[in-house]
């Protein structure tokens, strides 16, 4: 019995440490570094899974009353509550699943942020029979339960992020679900305490985790306490005091039952502004910053770090992205090479400037263009297969995964190399459609000159893919209107040139046709074969108009047996391209 006792207990030891050394131990604050339990430093790597507890609008395409409450309310009006309860219930089971989080560590990131809405873990402080309780609902408790066990699975730190406060914490009320006919997180006392209790509640359930890697507080702060009618998103506030108290008392709260966890703290509009707020008030404390449409040189990045060498602290991007690869490689690059960790956002929604696209249908964009304003209202049944079908859609194995955007954060903001988008293997009658040109960074798997949207740096500088549609590159693509999911390049500038990499079979001399279309007869193509100039001035002649294809062809050019690069490039510009066709 005793040696039964003993292997047993040896097993179980066994597994423990193997476990404990898997996990690195808990994350802290370590001077201006965040460490793991052996003191290295760890960078972090994450997307945040926004729409997921908490659709924006904008995810949905919904731009017209985007909060998520009004959206549920409107979705009611349309085909009832019943069937709307059904939608819901159907994407919170769909939207994030253990094969997501899979991926993303296949993907090559380490993390993940949890964009929490706080009536899935509680009632609203109007729905509570008493006044000052807290109900505690586990239908949220459970998800996150699941989701830590899916990052525990494959390593990766999950940071809890109190997206939508208890009321609401800002004036952009899509961001929080706010509804502001009722009293918001700072006009309410009842409100900021169901805040903390719920934050206390979470450290009492996750203190023995160390695959959460903090607890970001408060998402995105934007109210104007001292300054509400000109300064209503808290921008200019010098002061933050309700937001520091605030902080420091769910603060308290939680080192109460957790004295492992990083606290994570965001400053006011939108969790860059931390007037009046720092020093830090606990010794395991990360600020956050949120980046957007700014430029990504060194002193875009300014305020961070000087925040980070006058307090000693650790800084962590807790979002950023909504842009063209571009400008996610210049960023990341940025990031990484002064030592910031980031989270994108988000994982998915309906849109391309993401690493997963969910897929819309036809009686989806009716009911979107309904409730923008803009068009007649559907019928019940065809809301209710609209919504069924787009809750499906989120299913992972059901979208677009855009292996793009995935290369330009993981592999090219420290890697120049170029990679085929599509194997392409050149023969007889071959056709590469102009849209798969290599995958990698601008100015070496192609060159445009409108990469990305800068427009908080400089107004006039809102660029990047104009398109929105397959790739997510500077490229402005759009769709064939007159094929099933075809797609061009269009608005080709003076100087722009795409590399196309490819298997030649057979070495020999090859008739190229280029399908193009023009409004005037000034664009003129080279073609280049490994950087070499093999024919040039080739004439783009006008088709009769932009959506006007027709094939110019490019005899007698020399290809080598082998891998090789094509070069299409726009000696003089403004027109559209297709596709490249190969004869021998």
């Amino acid at each position: 019995m005793f040696q039964k006792l003993s292997l047993l207990l040896l097993i179980w030891l066994s597994v423990f440490c193997s476990s404990r050394s898997l996990a690195q131990g808990f994350l802290r604050a370590d001077g201006k570094k965040i460490v793991n339990e052996k003191g290295e430093n760890v960078l972090l790597r994450g997307v945040g899974l926004g729409g997921w507890m908490l659709q924006e609008g904008y995810m949905l395409k919904i731009n017209k009353e985007g909060q998520q409450y009004r959206i549920r309310e409107r979705l009611e009006e349309l085909m009832g509550a019943k069937q709307t309860g059904e939608f819901y219930d159907l994407w919170l089971a769909n939207h994030t699943r253990k094969i997501d989080i899979d991926s993303m560590k296949a993907w090559g990131f380490n993390s993940v942020r949890l964009p929490m809405h706080y009536n899935l873990y509680t009632l609203p402080v109007e729905k509570e029979s008493v006044n000052g309780q807290n109900t505690w609902l586990e239908k949220g408790f459970a998800m996150t339960d699941s989701l830590l066990a899916w990052c525990k699975a494959n390593q990766m730190y999950l940071i809890l992020d109190l997206h939508a406060a208890p009321g609401g914490q800002g004036n952009d009320v899509n961001i929080s679900d706010r509804d502001p006919s009722k009293p918001s997180l700072w006009d309410s006392e009842a409100n900021q305490q169901k805040t903390i209790a719920l934050w206390r509640k979470l450290a009492e359930r996750y203190v023995n985790e160390p695959w959460i890697g903090g607890y970001d507080l408060i998402n995105e702060p934007n109210w104007g306490f001292d300054d509400p009618v000109n300064d209503k998103n808290g921008t200019k506030e010098k002061n933050n005091a309700p937001l520091k108290k605030l902080m420091i008392d769910i603060t308290k709260a939680i080192r109460e039952v957790d004295k492992k966890h990083m606290i994570i703290i965001e400053g006011n509009g939108w969790g860059n502004n931390y007037n009046g707020i720092l020093p830090q008030w606990d010794n395991n404390m990360v600020l956050s910053f949120h980046k957007y449409w700014s430029y990504n040189d060194q002193g875009s990045a300014g305020h961070m770090i000087k925040a980070r060498d006058k307090y000693n602290i650790p800084v962590w991007v807790g979002e950023t992205g909504e842009n063209s690869n571009v400008w996610f490689t210049e960023a990341i690059r940025l990031f990484e090479t002064n030592n910031i960790g980031w989270a994108w956002w988000p994982l998915k929604k309906i849109g391309v400037n993401n690493p997963v696209e969910i897929k819309s249908n036809l009686n989806y964009d009716s009911v979107v263009d309904y409730l923008n304003g803009g068009g007649n209202k559907p019928k019940e049944s065809n809301v209710y297969s609209g919504l069924m079908e787009l809750a499906v859609h989120t299913r992972l194995e059901n979208t677009t995964i855009h292996r793009d955007v995935i290369d330009a954060m993981i592999r090219q903001p420290f890697s120049a190399e170029t990679k085929p988008f599509k194997k392409h293997i050149v023969q007889n009658r071959i056709v590469i459609n102009a849209v798969d040109y290599d995958l990698g960074r601008n100015g070496v798997a192609y060159f445009d000159k409108d990469t990305a949207d800068y427009h908080v740096s400089n107004a006039k500088h809102k660029g990047g893919n104009k398109g929105r549609m397959y790739r997510n590159d500077g490229v402005d693509i759009i769709k064939d209107p007159t094929a099933y999911e075809a797609y061009y390049i269009y608005n080709i500038e003076s100087g722009e040139w795409l590399n196309y990499t490819m298997e030649v079979k057979k070495k020999g001399s090859y008739t190229i046709k280029l399908k193009v279309a023009a409004a005037n007869d000034n664009g003129r193509i080279s073609i280049l074969s490994n950087g070499k100039l093999v024919s040039k001035d080739i004439l783009v002649p006008n088709t009769g108009g932009l959506s006007d294809f027709q094939f110019i062809e490019i005899k007698n050019v020399p290809l080598n047996a082998g891998k090789q690069t094509l070069t299409v490039l726009a000696d003089v510009g403004f027109f559209n391209f297709s596709q490249l066709q190969f004869n021998k």
